[in-house]
């Protein structure tokens, strides 16, 4: 009986592992069944082409529906334009990769809500990305901003891989999946992510605790041959969250941690096919940058072979879909590829009705709590002021900086002066006729979610700070063109215009414009950049020491080094900035946090005024220099 049972127990045995291994065989196909299965694909492409479409959104900041929760407008383009981009290409097109590229965190209260409000809930961003059902996302230098609770929980939520080689652990291994590989038709798709690496001169450290960013193009040799050897991809794509023109902010080719160095890696890393980018909102079609000629230009690496650039403008503005026909050489064993390319206008694409039915209840969740009054104000303030001089806009967060650090409930250090910028070039508050402010508004007056720190400069420290600032904001006058603002130029001396707006380029961002309030003084635009600011006492009329310390309020991205006006300017050491040697006190939220509860403190209609603390001299050139380039930085449309 018992030899009868395990004769039994034997043949059942031996029939389950039979169907174990036949089950291993089909569940698990190896490499060379994948290459027999790939072999008989490629020789169905000897004549047509098979052709594979990618489309890339990047920098969508938020604009998931097709209305602007800031103006209480209707928008032109969102994600749910893209949704309807998306299903058409997937109904008509065979081989459709969809690719996210980061800055989805910061910009409409969309996800502000979902960031900092609803946390408990899944992210609406991630709902969103699952539902287009993404085929690899990437990582933005806004996504990191938002902060470890945010995006650590967010990219769980989030079923399409995450790519990231250059972000790494303590250890040096990837924080991240560093490349993602794709199957169309047997073909393998080799998706590497990258992202800007000067994320520690712009965030707190709190904000990218466990992490370090590695140089773009170290980061790419290394991850590039992996790939190669591993994978062996019949086609490289490059998703980086970095712009192309490398010479952005005074860097060039050999600029270690290059903010914009997507062409970088193009030209000094062979094997790319195509390159994705973002960051820069400048929108590429194809081609790369000629820094000094300043025009486009083809783009090759070490091997001669062209390298296809593209990238999406932001909002959803313009979209890359990009075809990649390829046919088989039986001869060569070899794909031979051509790359074809738009930027699609998504204002001409309608939104996707079946996606705003699916997320119609979150938008009326939002719109509720945007539309929510808190406070008022008597007249308008707008940010075009800001460019030519002391205003209103920018002295409204002087004020409410050196409040926040005199309030012994903050827990901050009093300031004795504050440094500020305009964070948008085109902001007007309020938005109501009848001057009520709405929770929307705040994000008119202060565009990123930056927090409160303050700081220990020296007087000289302080006056150094300014030079710098006003060293790439104001040109010298008078001038060819009597120009007041310091603009791009090319190589024959000509001014820049940016093909998309038809405003002309400046040789800084506009949120690096910082003033100072708490102290009273002049910028002689006739004298040269560095000896321009004088410093006449301290804004109650005593005196301004330049070997004194002072107290200074200043927003978090500044302070660990961003624009390089602490480094460049005061003179600070990079290591104690990103060490935060002279921070004193900081915030626990961020500043739109406090600029909302400021406002509903306020009782009755709040009048806000210029303080009038700075002003720029020869006023008349600083008059005939505003009429002059003012329409050049906002022209008709």
């Amino acid at each position: 009986m018992r030899k009868e049972r395990f004769r039994w127990l034997g043949k059942v045995g031996i029939i389950l592992l039979s169907l174990f291994v036949v089950f291993a065989c089909v569940s698990a196909p190896d490499s060379t069944t994948f290459t027999s299965s790939a072999r008989s694909v490629r020789e169905q492409y000897t004549e047509t082409p098979l052709e594979i479409t990618f489309i890339e959104t990047s920098d969508v900041h938020g604009v998931i529906f097709p209305y602007n929760f800031i103006t209480a407008k209707t928008m032109p383009t969102s994600l749910a334009q893209v949704s309807t981009l998306v299903s058409e290409a997937r109904n008509t097109k065979k081989n459709v990769v969809l690719l996210e590229n980061g800055d989805s965190l910061q910009g409409q209260p969309t996800v502000y809500y979902y960031n900092f409000e609803k946390i408990k809930a899944p992210h609406i961003w991630s709902q969103a990305v699952n539902y287009l059902n993404y085929d690899a996302v990437g990582v933005g230098n806004h996504d990191i901003e938002a902060g470890h609770p945010v995006y650590d929980k967010l990219y769980k939520e989030i079923k399409a891989p995450v790519v990231c080689a250059n972000i790494l652990k303590e250890n040096g291994e990837p924080y991240f999946t560093p490349y993602k590989v794709i199957i169309r038709e047997g073909v393998k798709i080799a998706v590497l992510g990258m992202i800007t690496p000067r994320i520690p001169d712009w965030l707190p450290p709190q904000f990218w605790s466990g992490m370090k960013f590695e140089d773009m193009v170290v980061s790419a040799k290394k991850w590039v041959p992996i790939i190669m050897e591993k994978e062996k991809p019949d086609v490289l794509v490059g998703l980086f969250h970095a712009g192309v023109d490398y010479t952005y902010s005074g860097a060039n080719r050999d600029t270690v941690n290059n903010e914009n160095a997507s062409q970088l890696v193009a030209e000094q890393v062979p094997g790319f096919d195509i390159i994705f980018v973002g960051h820069d909102h400048a929108g590429w079609d194809g081609l790369g940058w000629d820094p000094v000629a300043k025009k486009k230009i083809e783009v090759r690496d070490s091997n001669g072979k062209q390298v296809y650039i593209y990238g999406a403008l932001n909002n959803a503005a313009k979209i890359p879909v990009v075809t990649l026909s390829m046919l088989w050489d039986k001869e060569a064993q070899v794909w031979k590829k051509s790359i074809q390319g738009e930027l699609k206008d998504m204002s001409t694409v309608p939104a996707d009705t079946a996606f705003i039915s699916q997320f119609q209840s979150t938008y009326d969740e939002i719109k509720a709590w945007v539309d929510r009054p808190v406070g008022k104000m008597a007249g308008t303030i707008t940010t075009k002021d800001s460019m030519f001089g002391d205003s209103a806009f920018v002295d409204l967060i002087h004020r409410i900086q050196l409040e926040l650090c005199a309030d012994p409930a903050m827990g901050l250090k009093k300031a004795d002066i504050s440094f500020a910028a305009p964070l948008a070039m085109n902001a007007t508050i309020p938005s109501s006729a009848d001057g009520t402010l709405y929770v929307r508004d705040m994000f008119n007056l202060y565009v990123y979610e930056n927090f409160l720190y303050t700081m220990s400069l020296t007087g000289k420290q302080v006056k150094d700070f300014l030079e710098y600032s006003y060293k790439f904001w104001f040109d010298t006058m008078p001038n060819d063109g009597n120009h007041i603002i310091a603009f791009q130029k090319d190589k024959e001396g000509k001014l820049v215009q940016d093909a998309r707006t038809g405003a002309y380029l400046t040789a800084t961002r506009y949120y690096n414009y910082d003033s100072a309030a708490g102290i009273n003084y002049t910028v002689d635009i006739s004298k040269p950049a560095g000896d321009r600011v004088t410093i006449i006492s301290m804004a109650d009329g005593s005196p301004f020491d330049m070997n004194k310390t002072y107290t200074v309020a200043i927003n978090s991205y500044r302070a660990q080094g961003g624009g390089g006006h602490l480094e460049k300017g005061a003179g600070l050491a990079k290591a104690d900035i990103l060490a935060m040697k002279y921070v004193t006190s900081a915030t626990t939220k961020d500043l739109r946090y406090y600029l909302l509860k400021w406002f509903e403190k306020q009782q009755g209609a709040v009048t806000v005024q210029s303080l009038n603390n700075w002003k720029v001299i020869p006023e008349d050139l600083a008059a005939q220099g505003k009429a002059t380039d003012m329409p050049l930085l906002y022209p008709s449309k």
